[in-house]
């Protein structure tokens, strides 16, 4: 399972542990991923997606899942996301 926000895309950053000597040593800056259950309102459905803290946070700022991704980018959406965005279009066409 890779280390990738479902819905904001966001991964793994490499950068340097700097010390008090200032020695520099390479390490990885991983996301703070979570699996959450998140509900459509639309749909009146739930999914399972792996999401950072900070998409989750901005998901409640956004107002639930269906208006946070109306608003997503395509290609920074994950397949199961992607396929999600799609089923919420589709229901509010058809509504």
């Amino acid at each position: 399972m890779s280390r990738v926000c479902e819905l904001t895309g966001k991964g793994p950053m490499s950068g340097n542990t700097v010390s008090h000597a200032n020695n520099k040593t390479r390490r990885r800056f991983l996301p703070n991923l979570n699996e959450v259950t998140l509900i459509s309102d639309v749909l009146g459905q739930s999914f399972q997606l792996r999401v950072s803290a900070a998409a989750l946070r901005t998901v409640d700022h956004r107002g639930g899942l269906d208006a946070f991704l109306a608003k997503a980018k395509d290609d920074e959406l994950s397949r199961d996301a992607l396929r999600i965005k799609k089923e919420i279009e589709k229901a509010t066409a058809a509504a």
